[in-house]
C-alpha cells in the first residue's frame, strides 16, 4: 500500500447490521462516536440497517426487513395495479 494516499482517520471500524446484530470489521473513515467491544478490542462501531448477512439477494431468502415502512406504503399506493 503506498503511504500517504489514505486520510488520517482511516482506521479499523466494527459495522454492525442492526437487524440480525452480525458485526464486521473493517477499514473506513467513517464518523462515529459510539464503541463497541468486538474480539476483545474496542473499537468505533457504525450501525447499518442492513448488510450482506441480511439482504435477501445474498441470503437467498425472499423476506425484506423494512424499519421505515416503505413496503407497506408502496403496497397501499400501488398494489392493486399489479396484473
Amino acid at each position: 500500500m503506498k503511504k500517504g494516499i489514505h486520510p488520517e482517520n482511516y482506521r479499523p471500524v466494527v459495522f454492525r447490521d442492526m437487524s440480525n446484530g452480525d458485526m464486521f470489521l473493517t477499514r473506513s473513515t467513517a464518523r462515529t462516536t459510539d464503541t463497541v467491544e468486538f474480539e476483545g478490542e474496542t473499537y468505533p462501531v457504525v450501525k447499518v440497517e442492513i448488510s450482506n448477512t441480511s439482504h435477501p439477494f445474498y441470503t437467498g431468502k425472499s423476506t425484506l426487513v423494512d424499519t421505515a415502512g416503505r413496503v407497506d406504503r408502496f403496497m397501499s399506493r400501488y398494489g392493486k395495479l399489479k396484473k
